[in-house]
């Protein structure tokens, strides 16, 4: 992040998941605000220029993260969670289409990027729920738990944290204290996350995707800093104390949300899924 800036890949991210309502057939994530979100002069252009197959592998796995991680906060539900942190929430749109009332939604994010969001909501005539709690973090000088503490966040209360896009711009030590304080707020609570995998791992297809990545994100002033080796991932995961674990890869991934199209929409092997569990 660039200070007083909101983040470029956050409204990257955005077009992505607007993009897909209107390319793709059939729709892997269905989101209704997607495009109203974004506004009329961005959304306009979406469809206008060529794309090539980096761009929609992104989009692909932008959209199948999304799915995800609503699908593991209905599984949350439906064990009694009624509280919902999205890290980084960016111009996600899931609290303004909560279909769980009963549910509080808390977005965390810089300041800036939120300020911004307030008025894309605005501008798209997009209401705030009742259900959703802003809690604006510099993450300078204060922690996730200080922001959400402000927004009346019940940490004696389990939870279900979705953290996407956000990892492979952090430190691995920034990472795990992240994902140490999530677990030591609340033994039950859980979270969702994507993650990058290093670049040695990668065929030399792959190697040039993840290259290509590299240098956009390191343009807008957001490189990545983060990239994690599956096994130890989950070793460390274990060590902290999540009691379940699940790892999709790009295989997985494109097995579970991809299989029988006929439009070639896949992702890469360039980062994974998981969903951790407290007890």
């Amino acid at each position: 992040m660039i200070e007083g800036r909101p983040s470029m890949t956050a409204q990257r991210v955005a077009m992505r998941r607007a993009a897909h309502q209107l390319i793709d057939n059939p729709r892997v994530f269905e989101d209704p605000l997607a495009v109203r979100i974004l506004g009329p002069e961005i959304a306009a252009g979406l469809t206008a220029e060529p794309e090539n197959e980096l761009e929609r592998r992104l989009r692909a796995f932008m959209v199948a993260r999304s799915r995800y991680a609503e699908e593991q906060l209905a599984a949350a539900v439906s064990r009694g969670i009624k509280q919902y942190v999205v890290l980084g929430a960016g111009l996600d749109t899931f609290a303004y289409r909560n279909p769980y009332p009963h549910v509080l939604v808390f977005e965390i994010d810089y300041p800036a990027t939120q300020g911004w969001k307030r008025q894309r909501l605005e501008a798209g005539s997009i209401p705030i729920p009742p259900s959703l709690r802003f809690a604006p973090v510099d993450f300078d000088k204060q922690t996730v738990e200080q922001g959400l503490a402000g927004a009346g966040f019940a940490a004696a209360e389990p939870a279900f944290f979705s953290w996407l896009g956000v990892t492979p711009y952090l430190t691995p030590e920034t990472v795990f204290s992240t994902l140490r304080l999530i677990l030591a707020m609340n033994a039950s609570n859980g979270v969702v996350f994507d993650y990058a995998v290093p670049r040695s791992s990668l065929n030399a297809f792959e190697q040039a995707a993840l290259d290509a990545i590299l240098k956009r994100v390191a343009a807008a002033g957001e490189p990545f800093r983060g990239f994690f080796a599956p096994d130890e991932l989950a070793r460390e995961l274990k060590a902290m104390g999540y009691a379940a674990i699940e790892d999709l890869d790009g295989e997985e991934i494109n097995r579970r949300y991809f299989a029988n199209r006929t439009d070639g929409l896949v992702v890469g092997r360039t980062a994974h899924l998981l969903c951790a569990l407290g007890a």
